[in-house]
């Protein structure tokens, strides 16, 4: 649905929805946001063709739209539909680059190859988006096949509260890992995000 103003649709990871919202409305940018949902993430094949099938449903809509996901697993083909529909995306690999800045974020990696990373929303659908995803809750047997490689938990939180604590601790303990915490905040998020939308700058 387009609200009477916007002029920018941004299709987004539903995992990026809240903060993009948050983004949009405090600095009152004339944008709609289209959240796709984020469990595409467990099957990133899907994520270029819904992208895809979103913006020819409301392009002509606005004057332009702009894509809130980085390649995401979709091994260039995100990209593609870039490239062919002319439009832009988020720049990345994914979005723990997008929150906590390319050079933070390979640092981390290059510290500690085995890190396994949460955002806010994963922290709190970590039992859905990861355990019943992944079968654990029926095969909890398979965890330590699933997650040998990693030695750590990351959590990079946008705002940290005392239930997102909870439910970050609780996420690495359910998969045998200790757990550290990363304050990143959404300016990342911001940076990278206005660019895309530059048209609607107030």
């Amino acid at each position: 649905m387009r609200t009477a103003d916007a002029t920018v649709g941004v299709i987004a990871c539903g995992a990026l929805a809240t903060d993009i919202s948050e983004i949009v409305t405090r600095r009152q940018w004339a944008v709609d946001v289209h959240p796709l949902p984020p469990l595409l993430h467990n099957q990133p094949s899907r994520i270029a063709p819904e992208v895809e099938r979103t913006l020819v449903e409301i392009r002509g809509r606005y004057e332009r739209v702009a894509i809130a996901y980085a390649d995401c697993g979709t091994y260039g083909a995100l990209d593609d539909v870039c490239e062919r529909q002319g439009i832009e995306r988020l720049p990345g690999s994914d979005c723990y680059g997008v929150y906590a800045g390319a050079d933070e974020y390979r640092r981390m990696l290059e510290k500690e190859p085995g890190t396994y990373l949460l955002t806010d929303f994963l922290a709190a659908s970590f039992h859905r988006s990861v355990i019943v995803e992944l079968g654990l809750d029926r095969h909890p047997d398979l965890r330590d096949d699933y997650f040998r490689h990693y030695s750590r938990v990351v959590w990079l939180t946008q705002r940290r509260t005392p239930l997102l604590q909870n439910a970050a601790e609780r996420a690495a303990t359910s998969i045998g890992l200790p757990l550290e915490v990363v304050d990143v905040g959404i300016a990342g998020l911001e940076r990278a995000l206005e660019p895309l939308v530059r048209t609607v700058r107030p």
